[in-house]
């Protein structure tokens, strides 16, 4: 084990790309602020990392997180594997239609809108490839056999473009940075990200050794829920020694068995990409989907057709902030058992017949009957995020338990 040096010092090692003057960019971490909710709810003694990978100088929990906060990367290009799994039954086809649905797309939009298409990263294992030059400039693709879809930043330009179908969705955005309305998390730093907004004193913290990530050393940061109730186990990110780049995100559930979400790189370079990565012009023959900065309104694409826009799809949030992600809705309870509620004006239960479709007949198929001082209701279950819906409309959602979410329902009345 090599004597112990300060984060400062771990810090001062410089990567690849050391170019001086180079320009000033929004930051790829999180909120300086989770640096002080996290110091009054962990501790500050230096934990070694030895597990036996890289042999690396010994950090503190609070250290690493502040190397995450400073991470300042803004070139890179690699290869991400994610794998989710939520437990989903097999829905013969109808996931597709409610995938869209909650990206606001419909049948006749275009294949290559990112809303709709980058939903399908809530389910199965995927291999992503990403590239970044700043914040104006970024590319995600994801990669199926035989095509591949892509999605392309290049300064006021944003471009989704889907092989298999020959569509091109072109938007533009007078925001800097990387346009997050068009996509769910992705990489490993997406997911670190929201993580590290739920630590509060529910919260434990650790170093968990040291591990070797598409070839880089890096520190194993454990997170885990001092409460009962939550689906949540554990979440361990790995990060990167040098640039304090997250570089594997993996979230496992209380119930135990495979991960809910598990990402990594499995290449990754900070040298800078050819600009040619972010170039592009919609292939001869594709038709082209216009829209307007993430616009909610539909727009005529060059076809003569029309796409339709709505809220993104989004990845799993871990803790209150699945709770805290559905709009409008109140939040009950504090940490990784807070629960969010809100009212659907939809009484009598579950959609049924016509006005239910196949929505209604699939939600009665998985559903789970509940009840309790709140009156009577149906649970639905995934490995991380469950849901109860009562007979009077009230939603209560969150990373909880069954029982967690019944009890959240009985206090509320």
């Amino acid at each position: 084990m090599a004597p112990y040096a300060s984060d400062d010092a771990v810090g001062a090692e410089r990567d690849e790309d050391p170019r001086p003057g180079r320009r000033k960019a929004a930051r790829y971490a999180v909120p300086v602020a989770v640096v002080g909710v996290a110091a009054a709810t962990i501790g500050l003694v230096p934990a070694l990392a030895d597990s036996g990978d890289p042999d690396l100088p010994r950090i503190s929990a609070q250290q690493l997180i502040e190397k995450i906060a400073r991470s300042d990367v803004q070139r890179l290009s690699g290869t991400v594997k994610i794998s989710t799994d939520l437990g989903l039954p097999e829905l013969g086809g109808l996931e597709d239609k409610l995938l869209s649905g909650a990206a606001g797309g419909s049948g006749d939009g275009s294949s290559a809108d990112p809303r709709a298409r980058l939903t399908e990263l809530v389910s199965g294992t995927h291999t992503l490839r990403v590239a970044a030059d700043g914040p104006d400039r970024q590319k995600l693709s994801l990669v199926e056999s035989g095509a591949e879809y892509s999605l392309i930043h290049d300064g006021k330009d944003v471009w989704g473009y889907d092989s298999k179908s020959n569509q091109v969705h072109h938007s533009t955005t007078a925001r800097s940075g990387r346009d997050r309305g068009a996509e769910p998390p992705a990489t490993p730093k997406d997911f670190a990200e929201q993580a590290l907004k739920s630590v509060d004193d529910t919260t434990s913290v650790t170093v968990d050794g040291t591990a070797q990530v598409a070839g880089r050393d890096a520190y194993k940061l454990l997170i885990r829920p001092r409460q009962s109730g939550t689906t949540v186990g554990a979440i361990s990110i790995a990060v990167d020694a040098r640039t304090g780049l997250p570089l594997k995100f993996t979230l496992t559930p209380s119930g135990g068995g495979a991960a809910v979400v598990d990402a990594g790189f499995t290449r990754v370079s900070f040298a800078e990409p050819a600009a040619s990565t972010f170039a592009f012009t919609p292939p001869k023959g594709a038709k082209v989907t216009e829209g307007t900065d993430g616009s909610a309104r539909p727009e005529h694409d060059r076809a003569g057709g029309t796409s339709r826009h709505g809220a993104p799809g989004h990845a799993p949030r871990p803790g209150g902030e699945a709770a805290r992600g559905l709009s409008g809705a109140e939040v009950l309870g504090k940490g990784w058992t807070s629960v969010a509620t809100f009212d659907t004006g939809a009484h009598g239960g579950l959609p049924t017949g016509a006005k239910g479709g196949d929505l209604g007949g699939f939600l009665g198929s998985i559903g789970e009957p509940a009840s309790g001082a709140f009156g009577k209701g149906t649970v639905f279950s995934t490995r991380l995020v469950n849901a109860l819906i009562t007979d009077d409309g009230r939603v209560y959602a969150g990373a909880v338990t069954k029982d967690a979410l019944v009890k959240a329902a009985d206090a509320a009345k």
